[in-house]
This record gives structure tokens, sequence and C-alpha cells, in this order.
């Protein structure tokens, strides 16, 4: 299989972290939506990232759906999301959170970084600021409240998510989320960046973001 999209996107960068927390093996394959547009389009025509080709050639897009399947694929020791009742429920809001701040991220990223300054409309930038803080206030008292530990053992797609899409904020829009004003999220993500499997795919430098989800 192949994993297909940059690392500078969050959504890339959780999928392919997770396939390797799971033990799926993947080749991954750095193609930008931007400079890498048509070599991307010859693989998927909707050029949508991150894109799992299968062996066959079939495609699966969007980092949920891609994981979705993964989950599916691996026995139950190897899954990243818990299935049942109270945990699971927990489990889904930690991570629709984390998708929230980084879709609002991703959207203020696009802004900013590829509309020209006099075409940027600044009450659509305030409203998704406010919907960004929203998010990440939301998840930091969640995650304080389920005392999410920072252990190998305890790498679970609520922790993955969470630790890349904080990273992504850090790197993208500091001066809109400070660092400091969320000390749980803030200590997830220094621990994170320490795992292998963190390691195994570092995120790129601040840019413009590659992929959307």
């Amino acid at each position: 299989m192949k994993l297909i999209g940059m690392l500078d996107s969050p959504y890339v960068r959780r999928t392919a972290i997770s396939l390797k927390c799971m033990g799926i093996p993947f080749e991954h394959e750095a193609l930008s939506v931007f400079k890498d547009f048509a070599k991307f389009q010859e693989i998927n025509s909707v050029v949508k990232a991150p894109t799992l080709v299968f062996d066959s050639g079939e495609i699966l897009m969007d980092s949920t759906i891609i994981l979705h399947y993964a989950e599916s694929a691996v026995p139950a020791s190897r899954r990243l999301m818990p299935h049942l009742g109270d945990e699971f429920r927990s489990a889904l809001q930690i991570v629709g959170l984390a998708l929230a701040a980084s879709e609002k991220a991703v959207q203020l990223v696009y802004e900013k970084n590829l509309r020209p300054l006099e075409k940027q409309h600044q009450p659509w930038i305030d409203r998704v600021s406010m919907q960004l803080h929203a998010a990440c206030n939301a998840l930091e008292v969640k995650l304080n409240l389920n005392d999410v530990e920072l252990t190998p053992a305890y790498v679970t797609q609520p922790f993955i998510t969470s630790a890349v899409v904080w990273q992504f904020i850090q790197s993208m829009l500091p001066d809109i989320i400070p660092a400091e004003a969320f000390p749980r999220l803030q200590a997830l993500s220094n621990y994170a960046e320490t795992l292998p499997e963190f390691l195994a795919f570092p995120p790129v430098g601040p840019g413009v973001v590659a992929a959307n989800a």
C-alpha cells in the first residue's frame, strides 16, 4: 500500500502515524496537492490527501475513512479506538474536537497564506478564530477530564490526533493560539514528538498546508 500526501498536513500525518502504530505496512509518497497536482491527479483524480492506494489500485481518501478501514484490518489488540460504550463515545468526542480544531486552523492558514491581503475578509477570520479557540478550549478540558496518560502503552487515536493537530496549530498559528494557555495539550504534544512513531513522520516546517482531510 501507498499513502500519498505531504506531512505538513495534520490529516496525512495522523494517518501515517496511526498506520505505523497499528503495524500496517505501507510506503509513504510525499506528493503535494499544489506543486505535484498533475502527478497526484494521475493517482487520484479528486486530488485529495491523504489518499491510500492499495496494491490492487483501489483507493481510499480522507483520513477518517482510511483509519476506519485500518481499524477493521487489524486484531483488537492493535486498534487505536475503543469500540463499545462510554469509552468509545469519549474517544469520539476527543477526536471530533481535535479534527474541528484542525479544520478551523487549516481554514485560517488558507485565508492568510493563499488569499491576497486585500481580499481577506476580517469578519470571516474573526469567526473562524473564535471557532478554533472554542475547539481548543473544549479539547483541553476534555483531555484533563479523561486524564490521558503519557506513556507508550496509551498511544490511542485520541492521543495521536490531538498531538498532531496541536503541533500543526503551534507551527502555523502560535499568535492566535498561544501554547501557554493550553498546558495539557502542550504537554501531550511535547511527549508525543519524542515517540518513535511520531519521529518516523516528522512534520514539515511552516508553510502552506498541503492537504485538507
